[in-house]
């Protein structure tokens, strides 16, 4: 099949590799013009987005062009909608906001701590920061925002909810999660980058992360040293539902990867039902080429493909 090269400029650059949206295999442009016949359909695909979602058309080029192809097809022919919460003192709201929609095309919706209507969102984040001032605890207060009653109600039944760093806190307060965050062994604020291990196959945000490959994602948190009783312990080891745990350069997991002092260097958690998701680390922060850093996408991919499947 023959395409006009003008248009393969025109989308991308016609020297740039096109990501097949069925093999997700890199394929060049040759020099006559011609790519296989599945990246012509999704190159007439991005054609005609430039025609009718003009307003999306920049930031199909840019996925495209990293790319993305299976992502944009996920996204944004399927529709899907992900709520990211801003409560009084988030301060990781766009951070979330962002990843999510630019980098990874997602349909946003931006929900505030008052609402009581989730507008029919398939998932639901709680981002990072300092809700009400981290009084009392951090997250205890939050726990009793408006949101949070459609938030537990939405997870009740079965919808998914992803909480990180001060969003791990409120769903641990809102007993969404089992465990709790305490203040940091050294009694101060964390801000680094910090090597996790993928640890459970089973719930969707660690299951499509390479369990022999540690992953290098930011933390930042003064409360972040997570504690569970020893059956509560027992049981999220024998249901998988420790999703990553702190480890060093090589995913060796030891007492000197530990940055907070989280029982068994614990770092994120699901429910039984594998559908509410906690970590202190940030993957919204590792999901750019940009930052020099995208190991958080497989983290936010998961919880999507998990919506979808």
């Amino acid at each position: 099949m023959q395409v006009n090269p003008f248009l393969c400029h025109l989308a991308i650059d016609c020297e740039t590799p096109i990501t097949s949206s069925k093999t997700l295999q890199r394929q060049p442009v040759q020099g006559n013009g011609q790519i296989p016949v599945e990246d012509n359909q999704w190159l007439g695909f991005v054609l005609q987005r430039l025609v009718h979602e003009p307003s999306n058309t920049m930031r199909t080029w840019k996925m495209v062009r990293q790319g993305r192809a299976q992502e944009v097809e996920n996204a944004e022919l399927r529709g899907m909608k992900i709520g990211v919460v801003t409560f009084p003192g988030s301060n990781c709201d766009m951070d979330m906001v962002h990843a999510l929609s630019q980098d990874l095309g997602f349909n946003v919706v931006q929900l505030w701590h008052k609402d009581r209507d989730l507008q029919s969102v398939e998932a639901v984040v709680l981002p990072g920061g300092f809700s009400y001032g981290d009084y009392l605890r951090s997250g205890a207060i939050a726990r009793f925002s408006p949101i949070m009653e459609e938030v537990m109600a939405f997870a009740n039944r079965g919808g998914r909810v992803l909480g990180v760093c001060n969003g791990f806190q409120i769903l641990c307060e809102a007993g969404l999660l089992p465990g709790t965050l305490r203040h940091n062994e050294s009694r101060k604020f964390i801000c680094r980058n910090v090597h996790l291990k993928p640890v459970s196959r089973t719930a969707a945000v660690s299951a499509g992360c390479n369990p022999d490959k540690a992953l290098v994602i930011p933390i930042a948190h003064g409360e972040g040293n997570y504690f569970i009783g020893e059956d509560g312990l027992k049981g999220l080891q024998d249901n998988d539902q420790i999703l990553f745990q702190y480890c060093d350069e090589q995913g060796k997991v030891n007492a000197m990867s530990n940055p907070n002092g989280a029982l068994l260097n614990i770092a994120g958690v699901c429910n039984e039902g594998m559908n509410v998701f906690g970590m202190m680390p940030h993957p919204e922060r590792a999901c750019s080429e940009d930052l020099a850093n995208s190991d958080g996408r497989a983290i936010l991919q998961g919880l999507a493909e998990q919506v979808l499947a």
